[in-house]
């Protein structure tokens, strides 16, 4: 199916694409945040690998699905809150589960979505982290309020850029707090590994498999 473009003046312009023409409740929202060489003025640059070309190579999937982009020089953590009001537009705009939202990152986008979820953990209903450290201005107080949401983490083994024990003791951190945390380790992967790991049906699966009940509804 083809990804929209939407040009957005007062937030970040994003990719979307809307869920399957036979879904006839509301349906998960799958918010995806990508790593620093994607960022720029061009929202093709995001189609051409990992999760974004996934969906737009893709027949129609059974959730609706968004990318943002950054411009150049920017964080996450820095449109934080243009991040946040793109999910409350979409939520009033689309037929968009509220407690069937997922958050995703790749390399920088990780550490967004680690930041925005412990921020707001009561947004989301799954995190899936892809090559990505947490960032270093998270708290474990901010960090415990993660404990409620189910987190994939995947890694690849020969991943040059982000050393496989700071993401085995985070792992072990949100367990010990009480938190759900699967750690996939790619044995031959390195850093990009993103359309090994969006493309996974057990992945896809899980997206629309995570429900977090009482989240209001945005209006």
């Amino acid at each position: 199916m083809t990804v929209e473009h939407r040009l957005n003046t007062s937030t970040l312009p994003y990719l979307f694409s809307p869920v399957s023409a036979d879904a006839n409740q509301p349906a998960p929202l799958v918010l995806f945040l990508h790593g620093a060489r994607d960022r720029g003025n061009d929202l093709n640059v995001l189609l051409k690998w990992g999760l974004p070309r996934f969906v737009n190579e893709s027949s129609p999937l059974p959730y609706f699905f968004a990318a943002p982009q950054l411009p150049e020089g920017q964080t996450w953590l820095d449109r934080e809150s243009d991040v946040i009001a793109l999910l409350d537009n979409l939520i009033v705009s689309q037929s968009i589960d509220p407690s069937r939202v997922i958050i995703s990152g790749f390399s920088l986008g990780t550490a967004g979505a680690w930041h925005i979820a412990a921020s707001n953990p009561g947004r989301f209903a799954g995190l899936v982290a892809v090559s990505g450290r947490v960032p270093k201005t998270l708290e474990e107080t901010q960090l415990a309020g993660l404990k409620e949401i189910p987190i994939q983490i995947f890694q690849g083994a020969k991943d040059e850029k982000l050393p496989i024990e700071d993401t085995e003791y985070i792992v072990a951190t949100l367990r010990g707090l009480g938190g759900t945390v699967d750690f996939t380790v790619l044995p031959e992967g390195d850093h990009f590994i993103a359309d090994e790991v969006y493309s996974d049906s057990k992945l896809q699966q899980w997206l629309i498999s995570q429900n977090r009940r009482n989240v209001p509804l945005v209006v």
